[in-house]
Formats: structure tokens, sequence, C-alpha cells
């Protein structure tokens, strides 16, 4: 079902819900078979429990491999226009081939995968229920997305307060907090916007005056996107630490404080990115009214979660 407040999602014609495209989707979710070793799973970094995000700087791989950006939360991902930090995927379908591929990751491809889904009678029934097909590369990307595009949430206390309009749920501080965020003072709604507090672009906010990542470059080779990667959405961003591309802030204080402080120097960042001047009673405020971003009732529902 929708939160209230937020705009239908758009599914492809190829891959409309089934309840039997869904069940599948979610078992392969949870499943290591996807992995070279059958050692992780697409749930080893992103934990329903942390809002599909995981309390790692960087996960680790098929072989103990590290990853090289920090996991980021799959809440809502149904709304996002790309995939990766820099972009360069169009949709769900897509970036399910992403980590299978990645040798820091799962390390190994699809048609592996498919071939091993074919030795196993329960993949072969539920692929054929879902998709009227034995299991190929179709049926694993579409499956696995047709999952992850449910994972809607939007039942925090700021919903409630600001979309199902209960009165009394945000204390007077948190109020402070919803008012500076929302404010021209620190612009932080200029890039966490909307529903789901992302414009979906992509910045350079200052985090260091030289990156070891170079981020939307890797795509375009433009010198001009050097260091930019996609506005993280902060909802649930309680739950998702640690911060940043490469999870090098661990509080949200850090991460506040940071850009009260204007940031690092660097050709490409953000104008955006300034001095604020913000008192600690203020830099409270807005961590107060982050922490009401949390939806415990989507990071509990068992619905979500291996069975």
């Amino acid at each position: 079902m929708v939160p209230v407040g937020f705009p239908l999602v758009d599914v492809p014609e190829d891959n409309a819900y089934s309840p039997e495209r869904w069940l599948l989707g979610k078992k392969l979710f949870y499943d290591p078979v996807l992995s070279a070793d059958y050692s992780i799973s697409c749930a080893s970094c992103h934990d329903p429990e942390r809002a599909f995000a995981v309390n790692e700087k960087f996960s680790l791989g098929v072989g103990s491999e590290i990853g090289t950006r920090n996991s980021p939360s799959l809440a809502n991902v149904a709304y996002h226009p790309s995939f990766t930090r820099e972009g360069g995927v169009p949709s769900l379908e897509m970036q399910v081939l992403v980590p299978i591929q990645e040798h820091n990751e799962f390390n190994t491809n699809i048609i592996v995968i498919a071939d091993r889904l074919n030795e196993d009678e329960e993949y072969i029934e539920m692929s054929r229920a879902a998709y009227g097909r034995l299991p190929d590369p179709f049926v694993i990307t579409r499956a696995i997305a047709n999952f992850e595009r449910t994972l809607l949430s939007g039942n925090s206390r700021y919903d409630k307060a600001v979309f199902q309009n209960e009165t009394g749920v945000l204390s007077p501080k948190e109020m402070e907090g919803l008012n500076l965020f929302f404010s021209a003072k620190t612009g932080c709604s200029d890039c966490h916007s909307g529903f789901n507090f992302t414009n979906y672009q992509f910045e350079n906010n200052g985090l260091y005056a030289d990156y070891p990542d170079v981020g939307r470059f890797r795509l375009t080779t433009d010198s001009s996107d050097i260091a930019r990667f996609k506005v993280p959405s902060l909802r649930n961003i309680a739950l998702t630490y640690p911060y940043m591309h490469d999870g090098s802030f661990q509080t949200l204080k850090d991460v506040i404080n940071h850009y009260n402080m204007g940031g690092e120097n660097h050709p490409n960042k953000s104008e955006k990115i300034r001095v604020l001047n913000l008192k600690e009673t203020e830099v409270e405020a807005l961590e107060a009214f982050l922490l009401t971003l949390t939806d415990n009732q989507f990071v509990h529902n068992k619905l979500y979660q291996d069975e």
C-alpha cells in the first residue's frame, strides 16, 4: 500500500506486481545462492531492521573482499530514477546485475546463478508460477526488483504529523528542528526535498579537498562531475549509520557539524554548502528532527524479513 502523501509507484509493464513474483523475489533476496561461494545474499548488505542498510563502513563480499562504498538503504528505492552512487543504472531490474558481477560483492554472473536455480525444483515451480518460464536472467532480475519495489517506508512520526495530520506527535524541539531543516538558513531541503527527502541529483558536499573516489566522473568522464554523488534519502537516517558514500561519519551530529562548518574546499563543491553558524541548541534540534524520520513499522515488518 502506498503511504499517505506518496505518489503512485511507476511499475514497468513487463514486471507488474503479483504475489508469486513478490515471493520469488523475496526468496532470492535472502538466498546466498546468488554469490559465487554461497556465502552472502542481498540481505547481507541490506538488513531489513536497518531500513535495508547495514551499520558498517564497507560491507564484505565473497572471500571477505571489502566493498568500496557504504551500502545505501533500499527504503523507497522504487521512486529512484537512477541507481548506484553515480547514477549509471536506469532501473531496479538492471541494478540487480551490479552486485552479482562485482568482484568484491557476489563475484559471479547471472548465467551461473540461473543454472543453479534450474537444479532446484522449488525455484523452477516458483519461476513458472511467477513468469511462466524457467529461472533465467529475466526472471531473476525481475523478481528481485519486484520485491524491492514494495519496500515503501512512510509511517514515521514525521509522516504522522505532516501527512496524516495527527496532532501532538512532535515535541517543541523536534518542531524547531523541522522548521530549521526547511528554512533558508540551513538550506537542508534544497537537496533533501520532497516526500522522500532527496532530489535524486548529484552533488559534491565538500566532504574532502581531495576525494579518493571520483564519484559520477566514473560514469561521465566530465571533470565537473568529479566527486559528485547521488543525494541520499534521509528517511530512517538514524538507523543507517555510518554516513556519506564512504561511511566516514559515525553519528548524525558529525554530519550536521560538517555542514555547519561549510565543508572542505573542492572545485566542484556545491554552492549550497556554506558556513551555517548554527548554535549548539540548533544542532541539537536538527538532530532531534532527523530522528523523527524513523519508521519503526517498516523496519519491524515481518513481511519483509526472512522467514
